[in-house]
């Protein structure tokens, strides 16, 4: 074995004996001091991450996504500017209501998750394989998903809470409608449908903005296990999804999907005959036809399950420029709600892990916490507005419909008087006697000897001149300006 790479801990420190403990004697206890025993066991009782409330059981694959139909007039997204552009991709599959270790064939919804690395940024889109959802509201998300998930007593799950909430909530008629047809039990990962199910938007270059809701439709057909034949898979083999989705790839037999969008102009949504942002309902094929963008597929399988796939993290509010929000009201429940969670269960710098790291330049003030390991930024400032040069500032020019919902361009300043920062201070300077005058600028001018730089200083005079003159003027004196 003397070709082999030495194996150390994890400071680097080579490791002698790595199939005995060191003891006092021959029979005698552990030593404390076997520091590679200590850091084994120390790391092993902190190896899981809390699992996801939902979706925890998932599969995943890397992919790419190539575009097929022209949809610029409908949107600047450059992932979609060009037919023939192609994008990586990262696909999560999962069940949605079990544990980590549940059967993966069981009666329930199941997650469709893309993650596109674009060079404008992640864009996730977070969906099921189904169109619609039981409640349109996130009030009622926890309970409803409390009703999923096992009897607080008995530990067991438990279908008089799922079908007391149901009974209570008729909204859920659609999606039970799915959930108990054939549809329900899909047989494998790569013979379902993926949908966005939310309404999202679409900007264009001219600021013009439409509705859309996403759908991947499986080249490899529609394929469902019968209620037998699932239970039976359950039991013999609890995984036979992710067998069949990691078998296929190694096998060079790359799942593919057609994505295609529906598109209702605003218009229509606001002449609509049902609330067309309602989650529990579709839009009608004859009326909003599918449209072609183009075509995923996925051609890898990770290397390591934990660091790709359990890690792998997805939040609907991962948009890109071009692309925008809708008044869904369970859309704008997760646009928190998901970032939330992978901040609790991979931690607060899960962003910059390999699988969920942007590909492109990335630039913020966001420092510190747990797990920081890319450098830190290093010395650059962390706050902004700044006036150092070459550090990363706003970009006016993505203010656009995309980030809002509004009907025209974000307007900052909509009240009159808002850009008015010094009539009031001058007011209260004014009421000020003249030793309580001579206090502030005392105070102010100590504080502002200390800066080094005279440029921040002349901006800071200039503000204080449109407050007062005489503020101005006596602050530059003690600075001897």
């Amino acid at each position: 074995m003397s070709d082999r790479p030495v194996l150390t801990t994890n400071f680097g420190q080579p490791v002698a004996d790595n199939q005995n403990s060191v003891t006092a004697g021959p029979r005698g206890p552990v030593l404390l001091q076997d520091i590679h025993l200590v850091e084994k066991l120390a790391h092993f009782n902190r190896e899981r991450i809390p699992e996801r409330v939902v979706h925890a059981k998932g599969s995943g694959a890397y992919g790419s996504f190539r575009v097929t139909g022209d949809i610029t007039r409908y949107t600047s997204a450059k992932l979609l500017s060009r037919v023939g552009k192609e994008t990586s991709v990262f696909l999560r599959f999962s069940v949605v209501g079990g544990e980590l270790g549940s059967a993966d064939t069981v009666r329930d919804p199941r997650g469709f998750a893309v993650k596109f690395y674009t060079e404008e940024g992640n864009w996730d889109m977070v969906g099921n394989n189904t169109p619609v959802f039981f409640i349109k509201d996130p009030l009622k998300f926890p309970d409803f998903i409390h009703t999923q998930k096992r009897n607080p007593q008995t530990h067991l799950k438990d279908p008089d809470a799922m079908w007391d909430f149901w009974s209570l909530s008729p909204e859920a008629l659609h999606q039970i409608v799915i959930l108990f047809s054939d549809r329900g039990t899909p047989d494998g990962f790569r013979a379902m449908h993926g949908f966005s199910s939310h309404a999202f938007s679409l900007i264009n270059a001219k600021g013009e903005r439409v509705w859309v809701k996403w759908h991947f439709k499986s080249r490899q057909g529609i394929k469902n296990l019968s209620p037998a034949a699932a239970a039976a898979l359950a039991g013999a083999d609890p995984d036979y999804a992710q067998r069949d989705l990691f078998k296929a790839i190694e096998a060079r037999q790359f799942p593919r999907w057609h994505v295609c969008l529906q598109v209702m102009t605003e218009a229509q949504a606001a002449g609509f005959r049902w609330n067309p942002f309602d989650l529990t309902k579709i839009w009608p094929h004859k009326e909003f036809p599918l449209i072609e963008a183009g075509e995923l597929e996925l051609n890898r399988n990770p290397a390591n399950y934990f660091a790709e796939v359990e890690q792998s993290a997805f939040s609907p509010a991962n948009i890109v420029p071009g692309m925008g929000f809708s008044p869904d009201k369970m859309l704008q429940g997760r646009l928190f709600a998901y970032n939330d969670a992978q901040r609790y269960r991979v931690g607060t710098n899960y962003a910059q892990l390999p699988v969920n790291a942007p590909r492109c330049p990335l630039r913020n003030n966001q420092r510190d916490g747990a797990m920081r390991f890319d450098g830190n930024a290093g010395a650059a400032p962390n706050y902004e507005p700044n006036s150092v040069p070459g550090t990363p500032a706003e970009a006016p020019a993505y203010c656009e419909p995309s980030w809002n919902l509004g009907a025209t361009v974000v307007e900052r300043f909509s009240h009159r008087g808002e850009q008015d920062h010094f009539s009031q201070p001058g007011a209260l300077f004014r009421l000020m006697n003249p030793a309580q005058q001579e206090l502030l600028i005392g105070n102010i001018s100590a504080s502002m000897k200390a800066v080094t730089r005279s440029d921040i200083v002349q901006r800071q005079l200039e503000h204080f001149e449109r407050v007062d003159p005489r503020l101005a003027a006596g602050i530059s004196k003690r600075l001897e300006i």
